[in-house]
């Protein structure tokens, strides 16, 4: 009997998936949940299981392409004996094909196939924790169609490397041209390319900046980190004070927690806050959901949970879907500011810079003096389509007065 393998569904609001690599071949055996090929959607990779046994007689979606929920991908032979003579009788007939095809021919199929060589995100991420540059990449001999390295090419390179590392890799001669190696995207980087020139091409941007005195949380957080930490079981950081604060002035302010849809404006009843987070080639964003439900300590329980299951590739598609205004925390990396791009459809993005001491004028009735503050800057992207330069310049000056006046008796 043949069972149709189709596109998963992914997630309440996934509509299509991308196939990036098979990892069974026509006439392979397949076990019931075994690992038969890997999906990206916009959201997330995942590997697919088998839903039945057999063998597989047919693949009807290629790597690359891009196919919607429910489309038929493949067929499996649950009667594996006429499945494998198909497979032998395709075999020969695409043999007898390629024979009678002239020898130039031939070189001039492979030569574009080296040309345009395309690598999972996969091989990509194993070549790269095994130190494989780009050039040394290229140079593997691959099984899957079309000269493809897959997997299991990769991995037996790398085994016979280590076996003969006292000898140089011999590399074939090749020409080069001063533009230097051209390498495809992998499909993460395929997706945020694509979200980031349609939030440029919808979105009118505009930015307003501000700065922080962090004198006092950075002192709470120093004097509360270890018994927090011992408590909790990870560190008490500054972001969490910043989505709270955020939190609270997306309640005062309804617009910046809205989106446009054509000339209508959509309120949204919950505050649910994206929060960038830097992955291997990439930047996932999960959604702190409901937030003006949670406490302090609500928060940062979610954020520590998003933020390891996000760099684990642990997380639902769903989570990763549904935010009413993003954060982006560029801080991390010791940047003191930047201006983000909005995350559609959301209509403002919070930058959040890196917290520095410097020399500041503190103002008191008794007379300005110099001191030394813990200070960070903010940058706010918003729409202006929906959002004009008071809206928002007045939106960053609460978030900014939240922050510097938290009650802090009240957090933990």
């Amino acid at each position: 009997m043949i069972v149709d393998i189709v596109m998963p569904k992914m997630g309440e609001s996934i509509t299509e998936g991308t196939i990036l690599e098979w990892r069974k071949k026509v006439g392979d055996s397949i076990a019931m949940d075994e690992i038969i090929l890997e999906i990206g959607t916009d959201k997330v990779d995942s590997e697919i299981p088998s839903p039945t046994a057999g063998v597989l007689v047919e693949i009807i979606g290629q790597p690359n392409d891009v196919m919607d929920v429910g489309a038929i991908i493949a067929k499996v032979e649950t009667d594996g004996v006429s499945a494998k003579i198909e497979k032998k009788e395709e075999v020969q007939e695409k043999d007898t094909v390629v024979d009678d095809s002239p020898p130039l021919q031939e070189i001039e199929i492979k030569t574009k196939s080296t040309e345009k060589k395309f690598f999972t995100p996969v091989v990509n991420r194993i070549a790269e924790e095994n130190n494989i540059g780009q050039g040394e990449l290229m140079n593997i001999q691959g099984t899957g169609k079309g000269g493809r390295v897959t997997k299991v090419d990769i991995l037996s390179y790398i085994k016979n490397r280590k076996v003969s590392s006292d000898k140089a890799p011999i590399i074939p001669p090749q020409t080069f041209d001063t533009r230097g190696d051209k390498v495809e995207m992998d499909h993460m980087r395929k997706l945020i390319a694509d979200h980031m020139r349609s939030s440029i091409d919808t979105s009118a941007h505009v930015y307003v900046m501000t700065e922080v005195d962090m004198t006092k949380t950075v002192d709470y957080v120093k004097v509360n980190e270890v018994s927090f930490s011992q408590r909790e079981g990870y560190r008490l950081t500054y972001t969490p004070f910043i989505i709270q604060a955020c939190v609270k002035a997306l309640g005062q302010f309804p617009e910046m927690n809205s989106s446009l849809e054509g000339t209508s404006i959509m309120y949204h009843k919950n505050i649910n806050v994206g929060m960038a987070v830097a992955v291997d080639n990439g930047l996932m964003v999960p959604v702190l959901s409901n937030c003006e439900e949670l406490n302090f300590l609500g928060i940062c329980r979610k954020v520590h949970d998003l933020a390891v299951r996000t760099r684990n590739k642990e997380l639902n598609p769903d989570e990763l879907q549904g935010s009413t205004f993003s954060i982006s925390n560029f801080g991390v990396f010791n940047v003191t500011m930047g201006t983000p791009i909005i995350n559609q459809p959301n209509v403002g993005i919070l930058g959040v810079g890196a917290v520095k001491k410097r020399p500041v004028v503190i103002e008191a009735s008794s007379g300005d003096s110099i001191g030394i503050k813990s200070m960070m800057y903010l940058s706010l992207g918003f729409d202006h389509r929906l959002i004009d330069g008071a809206g928002g310049s007045r939106f960053i000056d609460s978030i900014r007065e939240n922050i510097e006046n938290v009650n802090f008796e009240s957090l933990l």
